[in-house]
């Protein structure tokens, strides 16, 4: 079998497909068990974020299971699957766990080095395996262990000096309205993103922060460590009327705030402008609100010349970064080899041992006589006998483990000592 990984992110679609590509943490339950019950898929993971959607699966057929996956894209999405396939982008068995190395490490975000991601990878494969057991032993060993996304942060400046989208939307923000200094700043969303949006917009000297949820708890406990205010969602509109500045990023499936909404609004103030920041995915707020008089409306495209001026000062530490990632592939390679071969080797020696009890056994009766020092020493030198003629072979495949002559070697011990079928 082989890991594969299918997806789209920033790079590779415009915005409002990759918009219509995001399943919601409300919908991914469903879309597991879609994308798991088609006919060449094992295993399956989905990560969803605002950069991308992302299907790891262990398949039975590559071309096949890529397939499977294309077809429930273009379902979700609604595009045509043909059409979508210009898009996708594959990545097979190493391939797949390189890449799924540098997305935790943060190198193929938007921001270069973003924080969030790693969490983000490390919950997909939580909900994955609790909805339903839908990752197996194979993709529990692929998904980058602490070590692997740490090591960027600890050892590079891309960690010391960590970017993200929160970070990019409140400084793009910023530069927009000449500074965030005295500014009324809403923010619409508690969870990671709208936490980090609130800090962000607190650090840069907004004067007012408040933070509108569904869940009042959430918005409280944001509202409280950055010594702002917390309302619920449905005064959204009433705060808007005195923002400056209206950053959102919720996980809803439907759009927060329409035209039709904000038309009278703007009237009510003044002619006074307001700049609106959509970082959400699917995006919170309706496309036509930019058309409105008086109204900067900027969304995740708008942050990509900054991604882009950050991504270059970061080219070096990028560089050392990829130099990891690589590192930890070998590691990880290592390691599968040498679990992909365990079993015939510890197949092996228990049949071995097994033969050795055997004939042990059949030889009891004449041991009778012998005292227990000598029985002792029979026993152990059985044993010695059996180790020393395994060990060649033993160490023979270990080093072959990886490569075709591995499989060979793996085969034939399998098939001479008629050993339980390996696992592919």
């Amino acid at each position: 079998m082989s890991l594969i990984v299918v997806g789209v992110n920033h790079r590779t679609v415009p915005l409002s497909l990759l918009e219509r590509m995001t399943v919601s943490p409300s919908h991914l339950t469903k879309a597991l068990e879609d994308l798991s019950g088609r006919e060449h898929i094992v295993e399956v993971v989905l990560l969803s974020t605002c950069n991308r959607t992302e299907i790891y699966a262990r398949c039975t057929r590559f071309h096949a299971a890529v397939g499977d996956v294309r077809d429930f894209l273009a379902a979700h999405s609604g595009a045509d699957a043909d059409d979508l396939s210009d898009h996708l982008y594959t990545y097979f068995d190493d391939a797949a766990v390189s890449h799924l190395f540098t997305v935790a490490a943060g190198l193929d975000s938007m921001i270069v080095g973003e924080g969030e991601i790693l969490g983000q990878v490390r919950e997909a494969w939580k909900v994955a395996d609790a909805e339903g057991d839908h990752v197996g032993s194979a993709c529990t060993r692929v998904p980058p262990r602490g070590g692997r996304g740490k090591r960027v942060r600890s050892e590079t400046e891309i960690g010391k000096r960590p970017g993200s989208v929160a970070s990019a939307a409140v400084s793009v923000a910023s530069e927009r309205l000449g500074g965030l200094d005295g500014r009324h700043v809403l923010v619409v969303g508690a969870g990671e993103m709208g936490e980090g949006l609130a800090l962000a917009a607190k650090n840069r000297g907004a004067a007012d922060v408040c933070v509108a949820n569904r869940t009042a708890d959430r918005a409280r406990r944001i509202a409280r460590r950055i010594g702002g205010r917390a309302v619920p969602l449905t005064r959204m509109a009433d705060e808007l009327a005195e923002a400056d500045l209206l950053l959102t990023s919720t996980g809803s499936d439907d759009v927060l705030l329409e035209r039709h909404t904000v038309e009278p609004l703007m009237s009510w103030r003044d002619a006074r402008p307001l700049l609106i920041v959509d970082v959400a995915m699917p995006r919170d707020v309706d496309p036509g609100v930019g058309e409105v008089a008086g109204v900067d409306l900027l969304d995740l495209d708008d942050l990509r010349e900054y991604a882009a001026t950050f991504a270059e000062q970061h080219r070096r530490s990028t560089a050392r970064a990829r130099e990891i990632v690589g590192d930890e592939l070998e590691r990880f390679r290592r390691d599968h080899r040498e679990r992909e071969i365990a079993p015939v080797i510890t197949a092996l020696r228990s049949a071995a041992e097994q033969v050795r009890r055997d004939e042990h056994q059949r030889f009891q009766a004449r041991f009778s006589e012998l005292d227990a020092a000598t029985r002792e020493s029979i026993e152990a030198l059985t044993r010695r006998i059996v180790s020393k003629l395994l060990h060649e072979p033993t160490v023979r495949v270990k080093d072959a483990a990886g490569t075709d002559r591995g499989e060979m070697f793996a085969d034939a011990l399998a098939t001479l000592f008629d050993l339980p079928e390996r696992e592919r």
